[in-house]
């Protein structure tokens, strides 16, 4: 499709690194995309979310449906100018965040009608009124809408869910249509069977897309089950394609999902946990609202170059958090969000130079030393 493409410019066994490109600028992959639910990445200026070396956010499509309205956005000049991102935006189709809603809701294969979490209005989602919602939107990458059980479920679920989500995907593909410069990318289903998985990388690649999703993982299997899933299902997809593992994920997660051929991720984790007091470092998670931290004058961690690192300490950190003053979620998002982009920089670099291998080991084994001692 016109300014849209992939290129794989070095591979490590199963890992990948390359370029997305788009109109609206390249992804280094693999990426790492900030969730923006509601047009925002919480806590966060846009200028700032890209000065962590983010190269492209997620926008949720249930969400801004409900409020202001993609109508409204629309109006108003789309998403990009309404957020002030100047950059590639991905949106999801609003099929996982209708599943958590299963107690206000209802499926048929028509499609999802449910209840605004907001305010209770209803409100019907189907395969191509989530078209209209990306389109008004004006997301450079699309997703198709589908349904995602909660796992563990029976495989008769499973699989019939999955049979369903590609009767969607079929239907995504028509309403989305011929959009030059706007990528669609297919989700794979089926659950953590391997036959089912199958099933669904062949349907979605006969109807064809420009990227290809795993879905209905972490949502409840565990990260070994994930990762054995995780084994096969990736080169199932076309391997030219980019291939983007949803809702992932814990630092570790991500780093055996690139090593499984994952190329895009997206998770709220850090921001939601800078919000609540946890940062990440290459040490393990650090718990700012501890006392241990009260006379601290040391950075978070002395290798990274953001500006909770650089300019306050542990002590000023750990004031903050517990004075519940804005400025911590603001610091501590920063600092997350940037060890995130630090994590993809790194693996795009041993992947380059064919050391992955080494780099997951020191990896590993920095983060199982734990946090520096107390003073």
């Amino acid at each position: 499709m016109a300014g849209f493409g992939f290129s794989i410019v070095a591979t490590d066994v199963k890992a990948r690194a390359g370029t997305i490109r788009t109109p609206r600028g390249e992804i280094r992959t693999p990426a790492f995309m900030p969730v923006g639910t509601a047009a925002t990445v919480k806590a966060m200026l846009p200028e700032s979310v890209r000065a962590t070396g983010a190269d492209i956010l997620l926008g949720n499509t249930y969400h801004l449906m409900l409020r202001p309205g993609a109508e409204r956005i629309d109006r108003l000049g789309g998403l990009h100018r309404f957020m002030n991102w100047d950059r590639p935006i991905l949106t999801d189709s609003g099929g996982f965040q209708v599943m958590s809603l299963s107690g206000l809701r209802k499926l048929t294969e028509r499609g999802v009608t449910f209840r605004s979490h907001i305010d209770g209005s209803r409100h019907e989602l189907t395969p191509e009124r989530s078209m209209e919602i990306q389109r008004l939107l004006g997301s450079d990458i699309a997703m198709c809408f589908d349904e995602c059980p909660a796992l563990p479920a029976d495989r008769d679920r499973i699989a019939a869910s999955m049979a369903l989500s590609m009767r969607w995907a079929a239907r995504s593909r028509d309403a989305f249509g011929d959009r030059p410069g706007h990528a669609l990318f297919g989700i794979q289903q089926g659950g953590l069977d391997r036959d089912l998985r199958a099933q669904s990388a062949e349907a979605l690649t006969a109807i064809g897309f420009d990227g290809y999703a795993v879905g209905g993982l972490a949502v409840g299997e565990g990260q070994q089950a994930m990762f054995d899933v995780l084994d096969f299902a990736p080169s199932m997809l076309p391997a030219d394609r980019p291939r983007y593992l949803m809702g992932v994920g814990k630092p570790d997660d991500i780093v055996g999902a690139v090593a499984r051929g994952i190329d895009m991720m997206d998770c709220v984790l850090p921001s939601r946990s800078g919000r609540t007091g946890q940062a990440f470092t290459p040490r393990g998670v650090v718990n700012i609202k501890n006392a241990r931290h009260a006379d601290d004058p040391r950075p978070l961690d002395e290798t990274c170059d953001c500006p909770a690192c650089q300019s306050y300490s542990r002590a000023y950190l750990h004031h903050v958090f517990r004075a519940q003053e804005m400025i911590s979620g603001m610091l501590l998002t920063w600092h997350n969000l940037r060890y995130y982009q630090r994590l993809m920089e790194g693996m795009r670099t041993a992947i380059a130079a064919g050391t992955f291998a080494g780099w997951q080991d020191d990896f590993h084994a920095t983060r199982a030393l734990g946090d520096i001692e107390p003073l």
